[in-house]
């Protein structure tokens, strides 16, 4: 009985063994295999690479979210204005010589029969017809077209000096040479308020002191070979002759003895001449003629707005100098180049 009961306890030991084969089991594998809901940790999850499994584990790969690249339009508005030249850089000009009248409107000149050299240089280059002053009275109109800004003066007093930059000064910088002709000042370097008919008013770049006392110079050192010009210079008649106090027939019979002789030398030796007035006489909105005449110049009236900014924007884009003042927020006077 007792053997018979031992067999029992024997067979009945031996099928459920058989029935749970893991009991007892102990795992000498170094990976397990996870259910769906297990997660694991970093330091459970093996290496593999297809060269060390035929069949690599499948995992999911996050992809990064791509935030989109601005275009290039996007950055414009904070970019300076770039604009097509004025003139062309292989016609960039050997010498420009600016000339600046006083205190008329475009209406009391255009068509004046006292006036028959200006007109023709008018019919000889490009013919601003929406040219304005930026100002009254004189003084702020030459310092914004000297340097792109009234540094702050808005009448005509004297004595003033700045340190800012200035079209002369960034000339210089840039390896080009500038000088200032006026007429009536009593020498070189000289600071006077006034002289016989000069008056400092209308010759910005003495109030600064950053500009070579060297280059400010009587009109009667203009040079008679103009080849020696530098590359920039301002010539400014005294007040008999620039229409401030004298007639419109006297300073258009002083700009064809004085100018007229440079205006056709400068049709052969890549030069140019802008001729412009400070302010009109108050009678029109401040609308003055501007005229840039020369070699590289096509012939033709523009109608485009401009003022004494867009005068001074272009020079600066014909030397590539930094934009001042005011000048960065406008554009080069367009498409009068051949």
């Amino acid at each position: 009985m007792k053997r018979t009961y031992m067999a029992v306890s024997f067979l009945l030991l031996f099928v459920t063994a058989c029935s749970n084969p893991n009991q007892g089991h102990v795992a000498t594998s170094t990976t397990s295999t996870l259910s769906p809901t297990q997660t694991p940790t970093p330091a459970a999850l093996p290496t593999v690479t297809p060269e060390s499994s035929n069949q690599p584990a499948k995992q999911e790969v996050l992809l990064p979210t791509l935030t989109p690249l601005p275009s290039p339009q996007s950055t414009a508005s904070v970019q300076p204005k770039v604009t097509n030249p004025a003139i062309s850089d292989g016609s960039k000009p050997d010498h420009v010589v600016i000339v600046v009248e006083e205190n008329h409107s475009y209406e009391k000149l255009i068509g004046n029969a006292s006036a028959p050299y200006i007109n023709a240089l008018a019919g000889q280059g490009a013919f601003f017809t929406h040219s304005y002053a930026v100002a009254h009275p004189s003084q702020p109109n030459y310092l914004v077209l000297f340097s792109g800004s009234d540094q702050g003066v808005k009448n005509d007093s004297c004595g003033h000096e700045f340190k800012t930059a200035n079209l002369a000064s960034e000339l210089v910088k840039a390896g080009y040479s500038f000088a200032g002709y006026s007429e009536d000042l009593p020498a070189v370097g000289s600071t006077a308020c006034t002289n016989h008919q000069y008056g400092r008013k209308h010759s910005p770049w003495v109030s600064f002191s950053n500009v070579a006392k060297e280059s400010n110079k009587p009109f009667d050192q203009f040079p008679k070979d103009y080849s020696k010009l530098p590359t920039v210079s301002f010539v400014i008649p005294n007040l008999d002759n620039d229409m401030h106090d004298g007639t419109i027939l006297a300073a258009d019979d002083w700009l064809k003895k004085n100018i007229g002789p440079y205006v056709t030398w400068a049709q052969s030796h890549n030069s140019l001449l802008i001729l412009t007035w400070d302010e009109d006489d108050s009678s029109k909105d401040n609308h003055i003629p501007t005229i840039f005449v020369g070699p590289m110049i096509k012939q033709a009236k523009y109608d485009q707005h401009i003022t004494h900014l867009n005068v001074l924007r272009t020079l600066e884009e014909l030397y590539k100098l930094p934009y001042l003042g005011g000048t960065a927020d406008v554009s080069a006077v367009q498409g009068i180049g051949k």
